[in-house]
């Protein structure tokens, strides 16, 4: 069985563009789908490509309003400045080879130390002015913030070492 590609697209509310990459469906769980990015990905936005030095297994939930990215841990220059990256999205669609979410500013951060810290809280509140997220958004990004950080701090699924097992899958197909 070959490893289809997938375009991981995330968009701003009102669809602006935001970060775009390729992935490879490396499987599902009970959690969702398993997207690994190699080594050398390359992530591009309006004014800004990144090219990442280490993998990354990203799960994409099939009903929940969050993406989790899973840093391959590496020592030095290559090294990922987190373990674990979750950006709250809306809930995430599938459709023509693409994976497509609207990213809600808020991130949950893990640090390879274990502290888990909440980003952007600023620029969310900002836009829900600016771009107008509708209360029902606002409260899904909320309630899925608070949810995911309770999950990561507890170790609950997905957030429970499982992602190691889909790490080894992205090395082993490059």
């Amino acid at each position: 069985m070959g490893v289809e590609s997938v375009r991981v697209v995330f968009t701003k509310w009102g669809g602006g563009q935001h970060w775009e990459s390729v992935g490879r469906v490396l499987g599902e769980d009970e959690c969702g789908t398993w997207v690994g990015g190699v080594r050398g990905r390359r992530l591009s936005r309006p004014g800004h490509d990144v090219v990442l030095p280490y993998g990354t297994a990203m799960l994409v939930p099939a009903d929940s309003g969050f993406v989790a990215c899973f840093n391959e841990p590496r020592d030095g220059a290559d090294a990922a400045g987190c373990s674990t990256y979750v950006d709250i999205t809306t809930v995430p669609q599938w459709g023509n080879g693409a994976v497509t979410m609207v990213d809600l500013d808020l991130d949950v951060v893990q640090r390879w130390s274990g502290e888990v810290e909440v980003h952007d809280e600023d620029e969310f509140a900002e836009h829900q002015e600016s771009l107008g997220y509708p209360e029902e958004v606002v409260a899904l990004a909320e309630r899925s913030c608070a949810d995911v950080r309770r999950a990561v701090e507890a170790g609950d699924a997905p957030f429970d070492g499982r992602a190691n097992a889909w790490l080894e899958r992205l090395t082993e197909l490059t």
